[in-house]
């Protein structure tokens, strides 16, 4: 298996063009996108790529492959509370799903700070729509509710509170509470989940805290080399603004990573909490392990690129950026689940 880094450049007046690739030309070996077809989406509005339909017709059937088209369609979401009694919590979840698909894959998406399960639906949509159940933890104490009712000049103070190490081990906690309930679910006749999902494939993902929780359940090591927050039931991890510790090397934290990684980012992702640097979270996908391990960078994209919301100090026009960026994310991540 090759690897692959991609620098994508997004701009609303020129759509989406290719600016630098790493081992471009083996695109479709690198990670099975299918070379012609991803481009064609990434360029469709860029004079210096061919059209959509002239990629078509330099595809074969076998190899033609379009990441945007849908091949279903989703069902309402559905809100469910998972209890976990041994730690008196409970952890509020949404759930997307196929419309006629039983036995599906399973995706679980964590929040970044202050989200909740309603953010980010775009994914969930899309990826209902493609035969995935779609599951939305909502972590308390890093949640919503830590902002919501706070006057918005000390919003920002509660914010860096809830960053903590404490609300780390809450959420890394929640990710195998919610897969033991799902497969209790699963096997529990008449319940609304019963006998729709398929466990044995089950994928990892989340941006900003909701990043830093994915690579905990995914294989991040410890200073020390333990992996203790690892769930062996997840099989693959896609990560929305990684972050490298603070307290140890990249190496030490990734070089034993076993699951397929797909890292997303953008030259200008840096959060207004936490010391993540761009530099800092380019630093992630060198330290993987070769093989399995891919990245997408977007030109000029900030953190706001990667969730449904502007947030404080985005530049002007970022929202229409961000919705061309949307289109590169939704391309690479489905080919990647598959």
């Amino acid at each position: 298996m090759l690897l692959l880094r991609m620098l994508i450049s997004l701009t609303p007046d020129h759509g989406v063009r290719a600016v630098h690739s790493r081992m471009l030309a083996t695109l479709l070996t690198a990670c099975a996108l299918g070379a012609s077809p991803v481009v064609a989406q990434f360029a469709w509005v860029s004079h210096e790529w061919p059209s959509h339909a002239e990629l078509q017709a330099q595809s074969s059937p076998t190899t033609s492959y379009d990441p945007l088209r849908a091949t279903g369609s989703a069902l309402a979401p559905i809100d469910l509370d998972v209890r976990d009694s041994k730690r008196n919590r409970t952890v509020p979840i949404r759930v997307y799903r196929p419309a006629a698909r039983a036995n599906a894959p399973v995706l679980i998406f964590s929040h970044g700070l202050g989200g909740s399960r309603t953010n980010n639906p775009y994914l969930g949509e899309h990826w209902a729509a493609r035969g995935y159940v779609v599951v939305y933890i909502q972590h308390p104490g890093s949640d919503e509710d830590v902002w919501k009712d706070v006057r918005p000049l000390r919003r920002m103070a509660a914010m860096r509170r809830a960053a903590s190490t404490e609300n780390f081990l809450l959420r890394a906690a929640d990710v195998p509470a919610v897969i033991g309930a799902l497969t209790k679910w699963n096997a529990q006749h008449g319940h609304v989940l019963a006998g729709a999902l398929d466990l044995t494939r089950l994928g990892m993902s989340g941006h900003s805290f909701g990043a830093v929780t994915t690579q905990a359940v995914s294989g991040q090591a410890l200073p020390n080399g333990r992996t203790p927050y690892l769930d062996p039931r997840i099989r693959a991890a896609v990560i929305m603004s990684p972050s490298a510790p603070r307290n140890a090397s990249a190496s030490s934290a990734f070089g034993k990573v076993g699951l397929p990684w797909l890292l997303m980012t953008g030259t200008e992702d840096e959060a207004m909490i936490g010391d993540a640097t761009v530099e800092n979270r380019l630093s992630v996908y060198p330290a993987l392990p070769a093989g399995r391990k891919y990245e997408l960078v977007l030109h000029a994209a900030e953190h706001s690129a990667f969730g449904d919301r502007p947030l404080p100090g985005d530049k002007d026009g970022a929202k229409v950026a961000n919705s061309l960026r949307k289109l590169a994310q939704l391309g690479a991540i489905r080919r990647f689940a598959e």
